[in-house]
């Protein structure tokens, strides 16, 4: 009994001497702990021998998980007690030693030091028994991290939670689960105060006033180099100005100062003309045209269209992989597109490209050709078909059936034009060159569809002719308004509508509305047309008003394509129908672009009136007067017939007629005139003939 009294007593001083942290460590007070245990063991002692054990054993499960090496230091300790059990000490010291110990035991039944004697409750005293259940009670994540300060961590959350001021042990003593939620709840804290901050930061940085450059400071600016940074930071925080005006503006600016100057920049960063630059702000807004212009000078992706006629896209795709070229079918609604990312190889001079397989050609000029949707055995009019790439296409929908007529104004353009046909196998083309807007005098009545590119300012291709910027002004713009106008109704006269077709497409590769819905809206005026669905799911409806104009309702079935939002060049497609053959007047006129045209429409009406009642009133004078001069002229003669004297006068008269004969040189050399005149041609050498 003695020996296993000992073997606790060891243990239990041993646990004891481990679990002190930071106090001094004395021989002493370790042997006066060792003759305590072994003096009395009393049921009191064997009580704390248990608890001691079960704590060596919970000390045990936790230093498995310490870095440092815990065994070894047990070890040193535990030598250190056999060394002070086994030493020479005085039976007198053992004895008050012994007397100190049951003092200490006796007192530590009242207070926190149960096991320990006075003179080393100092360093052996543990605070509490909430560090260890805390380190018991330690996350997995915790001991996964391997670090020498685990104990000492456990000890500053224990530190932390008393400052906390929590009063109440069982507030203190707290779960894993619990534990980590509070760490939640503070965590949710600090970033509501970081947002909380973040967000009144924003609000101050919003709200600032943008300081808009005063007259002296542009002409200051006029003698210097703005960078293109400055530049986009002054674009910047003009339109943020202009998002928030009411709150953001500068005290004594209007919005149109504003505008103004953030017309001028983007004109000055982006290289247009003002004017132009001014039209775009009134078709999209500010924010929307630093879009548009900051698109149209990024380059449009290559594609290509696969023909048909002798390849199939899946064949033709193949055969380009295999060069190594990248690419990628165009989009869902085309099945002969194929967009090109990169290509090591020349795309216009490949052995596919030179057999016909497929034609350079922007996904945008598609379109027109898909809302005419021509079927085979049909007769089409292309009045602008060079080069050939739309001719090509409609060529390829009709299967090689039917007749088309492509013409062009310049016979040098239809050069290029022949030679697509010929490259790519089409057989149903027949190429002219006729001014169009004399076409449907020319051929009225003779085409089931009629496709019509006209010829227009450019504003949408800006990133493939980048003269664009500074060449075209809003005057050419309207020039070319007249003609676009001539030739459409002239394509509608071409139109038969008799067979069940009388369908004309109208495209524009401009985004301007003067070119594109305020000519439809006059012919929808001029001729008995309706517009109808051009049967293209993508691209933006038309504008059914502009500024102070207002136009037909049905033009929100045309589309329009922009470079910043669909990834085309600009484009814009309209579909019309032919109903018959009238012609509404100008007093018939169901739906006028403007009030402007409506006046002119009267007056213009009201002067031809005019002048047609004046042209009545002088040809009904003027036969009158005919009329009289023919009777006073036969009366006369008549007269002059029954007298003789009228006879004998008029004989003379009429020998001195004949007495003046023409001259002979003056009628030989007007023969002679005609003559050469009539023979100019003969002049002409003649051509061999092939029998000779």
């Amino acid at each position: 009994l003695g020996r296993k009294i000992n073997k606790k007593g060891r243990g239990s001083t041993a646990a004891a001497v481990t679990t002190a942290k930071g106090g001094k460590k004395t021989k002493k007070g370790a042997a006066a702990a060792v003759e305590r245990k072994m003096s009395k063991p009393s049921r009191s002692s064997n009580a704390s021998i248990r608890s001691e054990s079960r704590k060596n054993t919970s000390r045990s499960s936790r230093s498995k998980r310490r870095p440092i090496d815990e065994d070894e230091r047990e070890v040193d300790e535990e030598e250190e007690v056999d060394d002070q059990y086994n030493g020479t000490s005085d039976s007198s010291d053992s004895e008050d030693d012994a007397d100190d110990s049951d003092d200490s035991h006796r007192e530590g039944k009242k207070g926190s030091n149960k096991f320990f004697s006075d003179e080393n409750a100092d360093w052996l005293k543990p605070k509490s028994k909430k560090p260890q259940k805390q380190q018991l009670m330690s996350s997995s994540d915790d001991d996964s991290d391997g670090d020498d300060d685990d104990e000492f961590a456990a000890k500053d959350d224990y530190d932390e939670s008393d400052a906390s001021g929590d009063a109440s042990d069982d507030s203190d003593e707290l779960l894993e689960v619990e534990r980590q939620s509070r760490l939640i709840d503070r965590e949710m804290e600090l970033e509501e105060a970081e947002a909380e901050e973040e967000y009144r930061r924003t609000i101050a940085q919003s709200t600032a006033v943008f300081h808009l450059p005063t007259l002296e400071e542009l002409e200051d600016d006029e003698d210097r180099v703005v960078p293109p940074t400055e530049l986009r930071e002054r674009i910047d925080a003009i339109l943020e100005v202009l998002a928030d005006f009411k709150s953001r503006r500068e005290q004594g600016r209007s919005r149109s100062d504003y505008v103004d100057q953030l017309q001028s920049d983007m004109a000055e960063l982006f290289g247009y003309l003002p004017e132009l630059v001014e039209h775009f702000l009134s078709m999209f807004g500010p924010a929307e045209t630093l879009e548009f212009l900051t698109a149209s000078d990024s380059p449009r992706p290559l594609v290509i269209r696969t023909n048909t006629l002798k390849a199939r896209r899946k064949d033709l795709a193949a055969a380009l992989l295999k060069r190594g070229v990248t690419l990628d079918p165009l989009a869902s609604w085309s099945k002969v597109g194929l967009k090109i990312s990169e290509s090591p190889v020349p795309v216009g001079a490949t052995p596919e490209y030179l057999s016909g397989h497929y034609m350079l050609q922007s996904a945008a000029s598609m379109c027109p050709v898909m809302a005419l949707s021509p079927q085979p055995n049909e007769r089409v009019l292309d009045m602008s078909a060079a080069p050939g790439g739309k001719t090509s296409y409609l060529a390829q929908l009709m299967r090689n059936t039917g007749s088309i007529v492509a013409n062009d104004l310049k016979p040098d353009r239809q050069k290029a034009t022949v030679a697509n046909m010929h490259r790519l196998g089409v057989r149903n083309v027949i190429t002219c060159a006729y001014d169009g807007r004399k076409l449907g005098k020319l051929w009225p009545n003779k085409f089931d569809k009629v496709l019509l590119d006209a010829p227009c300012s450019g504003l949408g291709v800006i990133s493939r002719d980048p003269s664009v910027k500074v060449q075209r002004t809003m005057a050419d713009v309207h020039r070319t308004v007249v003609l676009q106008k001539e030739i459409l109704l002239s394509a509608i006269d071409a139109l038969s509508y008799k067979r069940g077709g009388g369908y004309v497409v109208y495209s524009t590769c401009s985004v301007s509305v003067a070119e594109n819905e305020e000519v439809v809206n006059y012919v929808l005026g001029k001729r008995d047309v309706k517009l109808v669905d051009a049967g293209l799911d993508f691209g933006k409806p038309g504008f059914t008003r502009y500024q102070h104009k207002r136009f037909h309702p049905s033009l929100a079935l045309t589309r329009r394509f922009y470079p910043h939002v669909h990834n085309f060049d600009g484009f814009y497609v309209a579909k019309l129908k032919k109903l018959s053959d009238k012609r509404p007047g100008e007093d018939e006129k169901i739906y006028p672009a403007s009030a402007e045209e409506t006046a002119d429409a009267d007056e213009a009406g009201s002067d031809n009136e005019v002048a047609a009642r004046e042209k009545k009133s002088t040809s009904k004078k003027e036969r009158q007067g005919a009329a009289t001069k023919k009777a006073t002229a036969r009366e006369e003669e008549r007269k002059k017939r029954v007298s003789g004297e009228s006879n004998s006068e008029e004989k003379p008269a009429k020998k001195a007629k004949n007495s003046v004969p023409p001259s002979v040189t003056h009628q030989s050399g007007s023969k002679k005139k005609r003559k050469q005149a009539n023979n100019a041609k003969v002049t002409k050498p003649r051509r061999m003939k092939l029998g000779m």
